[in-house]
């Protein structure tokens, strides 16, 4: 039996596992994502995260996908963040390590804020935008999102011949106001639309300052399952540094795996 608690931030939701007895071995870790991520026959996620041990970090975390494939999440890492201070094995001001590096992070209040990593370069096609922020992001603006069929003209992109491979997520987004979005994405790994995604808002908020060529420090961003906001700092509009995603972390249950 496995132990496991769920959280949410903004409604991208996560299984969350105590493995720093190392109880569930990296050899089953993806059967493990695949079975338990399922909303269907499974718990039900966005994916599942482990919390490892590391000698030079608060803590190490391992994210899954529901397909079983790994890479860096935003708001996975709000969330294992939040759980790491249930768990009692951090402080308000804390680093950890994820499969694209390092991370400082802080607890505000009900806000975790996390640093993402320095973006250099924007990649412009046509008049969508692309852009690494953790994980791929291709974004196409629109002037209304709600109208948009997010899975085939997701699809489009996702499965295109340059695509199809590694995989892009993608993300529509819609100006509310100077320093405000409106996001949806499709994620790859998760293969659906999530209510929210903390490397789509972080790449949709640089992509949005870069096409307007405003400086702000903040952008906020409303994805469809709550409320998220991004920092940062530009000199040119196609370099952006001091990077911060901020918004809840939400403890919703827990329980146990039959493994």
């Amino acid at each position: 039996m496995i132990p496991f608690s769920k959280f949410h931030g903004a409604g991208n939701d996560f299984i969350m596992i105590d493995n720093r007895d190392k109880k569930v071995a990296d050899a089953v870790k993806e059967k493990l994502a695949q079975k338990w991520c399922e909303r269907r026959f499974g718990v039900g996620s966005d994916g599942i995260i482990f919390i490892e041990n590391n000698p030079d970090h608060d803590f190490e975390m391992d994210f899954l996908n529901p397909d079983g494939s790994r890479s860096f999440c935003g708001n996975g890492s709000r969330c294992a963040v939040a759980f790491a201070k249930q768990l009692g094995i951090c402080q308000n001001d804390l680093t950890f390590l994820a499969v694209d590096g390092s991370h400082q992070a802080k607890i505000v209040g009900n806000q975790v804020q996390i640093q993402m990593g320095k973006v250099n370069g924007v990649e412009t096609k046509n008049q969508d935008m692309i852009l690494h922020t953790g994980s791929p992001h291709y974004i196409i603006f629109s002037t209304d999102i709600e109208e948009v069929n997010i899975i085939p003209e997701a699809h489009n992109i996702r499965y295109s011949q340059e695509y199809k491979t590694d995989g892009i997520n993608v993300n529509f987004v819609q100006e509310l106001g100077e320093g405000a979005i409106a996001i949806r994405t499709y994620e790859r790994g998760v293969e659906n639309e999530t209510l929210a995604c903390g490397t789509g808002a972080t790449a949709a908020a640089l992509a949005y300052v870069a096409k307007k060529e405003i400086h702000v420090d903040e952008v906020q961003v409303k994805a469809r399952g709550g409320d998220l906001s991004v920092n940062l700092k530009t000199d040119d509009f196609n370099q952006f540094h001091e990077i911060w995603l901020n918004g809840p972390a939400e403890f919703v249950f827990k329980g146990v795996l039959n493994g």
